[in-house]
């Protein structure tokens, strides 16, 4: 996808978190679109280092993990104890993981683009996301248009996720889909299902899906979304996993609904 919003990164640009008008430019971007992507943003020793502690810890499936076969989402195995239902889905709670996660989350780069993007300083929250997200052959599902917001309850619903691409996501393996500007979509009663994934029936849903876009990524480059930004993801049908790392963050004057799930893990300061 071509796209103002789509910042492929040039050697001019690599400090970027030290360039106020570059930061501000991503945050117009992105408050239009609800996402920006930072082509090759990662460097390769970070990627490296990542990949090789997720695919340790995936293959050992080390808890906490989240399998396919719990959400019953399309495609899915039908229990734990059907074909392939020892598919991991995400490696959970990544922050406490290994320090290769909490570099990469704290990374000062990917700090200083976050706070530009919320107005003000950052948290990590350890509650959603925080996360490595795996996108199995065979027996990866697929996920419906959705918004975060859909299980995160926060004073404010102005978050940040930052998803690492740790290969190619492209249409063969479950890439992610966009609706541009559906961060500021006003719905109409009965668009959502009870689980709050978009009616694609709905008359009022076919102006949205008719904007969708797949957001195709390489190794190292980085998608920064608001989590109220309808996304999507198909089927991996290509013979490798997909990996791609994911963190959630959220303004200092925000805060997560206290005896909520969104407030159980805590938080970290950038």
């Amino acid at each position: 996808m071509t796209s103002p919003l789509d910042a492929s990164l040039s050697p001019s640009a690599t400090h970027i978190e030290t360039d106020p008008a570059a930061l501000q430019r991503l945050a117009e971007a992105f408050h239009q679109d609800g996402f920006i992507v930072l082509r090759g943003f990662a460097p390769e020793r970070a990627c490296t280092a990542l990949e090789a502690v997720t695919r340790t810890h995936l293959a050992a499936a080390i808890p906490p993990v989240e399998f396919e076969a719990d959400l019953g989402y399309p495609g899915a195995p039908a229990a734990r104890d059907a074909a392939g239902g020892g598919t991991v889905r995400r490696l959970r709670q990544a922050y406490g993981r290994d320090q290769v996660f909490r570099d990469w989350a704290t990374d000062p780069r990917l700090a200083a683009v976050v706070q530009a993007l919320l107005g003000e300083p950052a948290r990590i929250t350890l509650a959603h996301h925080n996360c490595v997200m795996t996108k199995h052959p065979h027996y990866g599902s697929q996920t419906g248009w959705h918004r975060d917001t859909r299980y995160w309850s926060f004073i404010s619903p102005e978050l940040v996720t930052v998803w690492l691409a740790l290969g190619d996501e492209d249409e063969s393996n479950g890439v992610l889909r966009v609706i541009p500007g559906s961060h500021k979509a006003r719905l109409e009663p009965g668009q959502l299902d009870p689980a709050e994934f978009l009616i694609e029936a709905h008359p009022a849903s076919q102006p949205l899906l008719q904007g969708a876009a797949s957001l195709a990524l390489h190794r190292g480059d980085v998608l920064f979304f608001d989590s109220r930004l309808f996304h999507a993801a198909g089927r991996n049908s290509s013979n490798a996993v997909k990996l791609s790392v994911a963190f959630a963050y959220f303004g200092a004057s925000n805060r997560p609904v206290e005896g909520t799930r969104s407030a159980e893990f805590g938080s970290v300061d950038l």
